[in-house]
This record gives structure tokens, C-alpha cells and sequence, in this order.
């Protein structure tokens, strides 16, 4: 099939996949011209903000990737108190972005579950309730889930990794703490309790193929998911995965992939919410613009206390560590504009395709 008939499609297969995902030269610009024609038809030109609150670097879990792993003791650890997070709360209302997402290392012991409770309850406190509340904390029970959902949460963002359990394996541990079935249950869990869910995946790990990256896509559509989130993969020294940072594709590579990535699920999901990753400008000075251009239509400015940000690194050198949230806004605004975006500010910027599904009782 060619390029151009497959761009009028919304249910790919996984091959059409696997040929948008490997085009180059002047198929892989009718890909991205696609997927943001598809993108302002549906979602128009928009950019919703999520003021992002790395609340712990605490960690049960040792994922053979991620810098704040449990085992990786060189990491200082950290919680942020209960009123540094109402302060970054009220600073995202006093900026206008509409919305906050709580993140942290996973645990689900009680303390951690009430207190997280507790605060989600006291942000819907400010300006009665005007802040929406995504959630990115890891496996948790359905009740869990529930007591969240119930306290004024809305969205929750757990990513898959990795849609193949055989890849799955080989940057999660195999024992009780990284269980690929378990993970897929709280998918499930959280679709059934009522949030807007959202998954994602790095790209360009080792071990990881095309048809891997089209069978993720795949899952996110059958999946139905309100959002999803996905990033180039950049390897952190002190995991696992760094003896292997020689397999991976060059950093050029891997930032066109995720791009490739994000414009053709926006065209498999026209009104979904897809994050203009950090990891893209980490690799890319302009890749958050590149990746709204491609689809995506959600950036997570980082409104964490300067002085924890460094102590949150799951992948080296983040970009925007050192920026001040004000310094961040002005930025956004500038860059959005000069690529012809702009920022809905104060506003939720729930996903439509989530909302339309509600509005028809489905």
C-alpha cells in the first residue's frame, strides 16, 4: 500500500505501521504534515499545560533503566512536605496551566497512600476545585485507585514500557516486584474506576524492534486509552541498561523514531492527549516543538522546588533542571508561538476522546 493510503487510514495494521515508522525523506514529511492537519482538525491549536510535582524520588521498585531505582545508592533521597506541594499547586493556578501531575518513585504502603489521598484533597481546596489532578504513581491497588479517583484525582499516567512481556523482562527484573501481568491488571483497574488513563513507552531501548513499537501502538488503541506519553530512551550510568547504551540507535535516531511514534498514533487516535516529552528537548533543543508538530498536544512544565530537581533524574542531564517556573512560562509562550501554537490556559484540557465516550455513556 502506499504512503498516501495509508494516511487516510485510522485503523493500521501493524505492517502500514511499521512502513510509517521506517519512512524517510519526503514520506516521512507527508507523515508529520498529516499528523498535524489530523491534530488541528480534531484538537485545533492548542497546548495544555500540566505544571509537573516530582513529589518523591522514594523507590520500592529496581527497574533496569531508571536513575532513582531503588538500588542506586548514590541518589539523595527526598519527599516534598505537604506544603511545598500546595505551594506548587497554587503557583500552576497562579499561572494559568489549569492542571497539576503529581509524580513520584512507587511505593504503596499506607502512609504513602493516605498522604497522597490527603493531598490531592487539599488541591482541590484551591479556588474550589479549579485545578484539574493527573496522577503518576505507579502499580496500585483498585481500592487504592479508587480512594484517589474519589478524593478529586482524574487522570492517571502508568506506562507500559513495553507492550511485549519478552521485552518487558529485559529492562524489569522477573520476580514478585515487576510482574508484566500485574501491570496490565492496573490498566485495567484504572479504566474501571473511571479515570482518564493513560500509558506510554521509551523508544529506541536495546533489544526493542519495530514491530515491538507498532505492537505498543496497537495495545494503546485497543486499549482506548484518554492519553498516552512517549519519549526517547537515554540511558542513565548508574543502571543496568548503561552496558548496553552501545546497542542503541544514535540519539538523532532515536528523537526521529519517537517523533514517527507520536504522528502516527495521532493518527490511529485523533483525540487523544499525547505529552510533548522533556526527554525529547533533552535530546533535541527544539524536540518539545518537533513533538508538537508531529501531534502532540500536552507539555508538563516542571514546577518541583529547584533544589530537589537534580535528585529526580530517571535519565541524565534533563533538560529545563536549573529554569524557574516563570523563566518556563515566558519560553513556552515564545516557541509555541513561532511554530503557530498556543497555550489554553486555565483550563483542564481533558481529552476529548475520553469526554466524547462520556457524553455517550460508553
Amino acid at each position: 500500500m502506499s504512503i498516501d493510503e495509508i494516511l487516510n487510514k485510522t485503523n493500521l495494521t501493524c505492517e502500514e505501521i511499521k512502513q510509517l515508522l521506517a519512512a524517510e525523506g519526503e514520506d516521512k514529511k507527508k507523515l508529520f504534515d498529516r499528523a498535524l492537519q489530523v491534530k488541528l482538525k480534531h484538537l485545533d491549536n492548542y497546548v495544555h499545560l500540566r505544571g509537573l510535582i516530582e513529589y518523591s524520588n522514594i523507590c520500592t521498585k529496581y527497574c533496569l533503566y531508571c536513575g532513582v531505582r531503588c538500588k542506586n545508592l548514590k541518589v539523595e533521597r527526598y519527599q516534598l512536605s505537604d506544603e511545598e506541594v500546595i505551594e506548587c499547586a497554587k503557583l500552576a493556578h497562579k499561572l494559568g496551566y489549569g492542571s497539576v501531575a503529581i509524580q513520584s518513585g512507587e511505593r504503596s504502603d499506607k502512609a504513602f497512600v493516605d498522604k497522597i489521598t490527603h493531598l490531592v484533597q487539599e488541591i482541590k481546596k484551591i479556588d474550589n476545585g479549579s485545578l484539574g489532578i493527573t496522577l503518576s504513581l505507579g502499580e496500585q491497588t483498585e481500592e487504592t485507585y479508587r480512594r484517589w479517583f474519589e478524593a478529586g484525582a482524574h487522570r492517571y499516567l502508568l506506562r507500559i514500557e513495553a507492550s511485549n512481556e519478552d521485552l518487558y523482562y529485559k529492562i524489569h527484573p522477573r520476580d514478585e516486584k515487576h510482574d508484566f501481568k500485574k501491570r496490565l491488571d492496573c490498566i485495567d483497574s484504572l479504566l474501571k474506576v473511571g479515570f482518564q488513563t493513560g500509558s506510554g513507552v521509551m523508544i529506541g531501548l536495546p533489544f526493542q524492534s519495530l514491530d515491538d513499537l507498532a505492537s505498543d501502538l496497537l495495545f494503546f488503541k485497543q486499549k482506548d486509552l484518554a492519553m498516552v506519553g512517549m519519549g526517547p530512551f537515554i540511558p542513565h550510568p548508574d543502571t543496568p541498561l548503561w552496558a548496553y547504551k552501545d546497542q542503541i540507535p544514535p540519539a538523532e535516531k532515536r528523537m526521529e523514531l519517537t517523533l514517527k511514534m507520536i504522528a502516527t498514533l495521532r493518527l490511529m487516535m485523533p483525540e487523544i492527549n499525547m505529552v510533548a516529552a522533556t526527554a525529547n528537548q533533552t535530546l533535541d533543543p527544539q524536540g518539545r516543538e518537533k513533538a508538537i508538530l508531529a501531534g502532540a498536544n500536552v507539555i508538563m512544565p516542571n514546577l518541583t522546588p529547584n533544589e530537589f530537581r537534580e535528585n529526580y533524574l530517571i535519565y541524565p542531564d534533563k533538560a529545563n533542571v536549573k529554569d524557574k517556573p516563570s523563566q518556563t512560562q515566558s519560553k513556552l509562550d515564545e516557541s509555541l508561538a513561532a511554530i503557530g501554537h498556543k497555550v489554553l490556559y486555565n483550563a483542564w484540557g481533558d481529552s476529548v476522546a475520553f469526554m466524547r465516550k462520556k457524553a455517550l455513556g460508553q
